[in-house]
């Protein structure tokens, strides 16, 4: 085998093996999604309370995100937060997918970046649909969400408790401030 072909091989390898590794839908060892999950209850905005951060949110505050459903079945993802650094508005569109519609539990996939999807799992819900706890693939991606821009102690308390029991460090939890 040349040089050449070797290094084509090479490389298609490992774009394969890149594109499998970002493709990865999962959830946190031990923690279990929310099952029964009624996604149509949870389509509709939701105001952001903390997360763990990363560069696609770093200095944002009123930090939104609103679900909805596409003509083709996927739900509409719209994430807005204001940027106090720059002293702007940033906003993604994505799409999500349930991992698997037949289990009717609280797994989605989602993409803001083409073909690859990352996990969102929603692992605690209040019975009003007003108060959710979402992970990630893995223990650097949180939300604790809430239907308006402030949350109750004990529903707080809890779902630290829950991230905390699962292995994320909730010290490092940014709490998005709403005005």
């Amino acid at each position: 085998m040349k040089t050449s072909q070797i290094l084509w091989v090479t490389a298609s390898v490992a774009l394969v093996s890149f594109c499998l590794s970002s493709c990865k839908v999962s959830i946190p060892q031990g923690a279990q999604a929310v099952k029964p999950f009624d996604l149509q209850r949870y389509l509709g905005k939701w105001y952001e309370i903390a997360r763990l951060d990363f560069k696609h949110e770093k200095n944002l505050n009123q930090v939104t995100a609103e679900y909805s459903l596409n003509k083709d079945g996927s739900i509409k993802v719209q994430n807005r937060g204001y940027n106090y650094v720059k002293n702007e508005w940033k906003e993604s569109i994505g799409k999500a997918k349930p991992v698997d519609a037949d289990k009717n539990e609280g797994r989605l996939k989602v993409s803001f970046f083409g073909p690859f999807y990352a996990g969102y799992n929603v692992v605690a819900i209040d019975p009003e649909y007003k108060y959710a706890l979402v992970f990630g693939n893995n223990l650097d991606y949180i939300w604790i969400l809430s239907r308006t821009a402030s949350i109750p102690d004990e529903i707080k308390a809890d779902y630290l408790e829950k991230a905390k029991r699962t292995g994320y460090k909730i010290e490092n939890l940014v709490w998005t401030e709403h005005k």
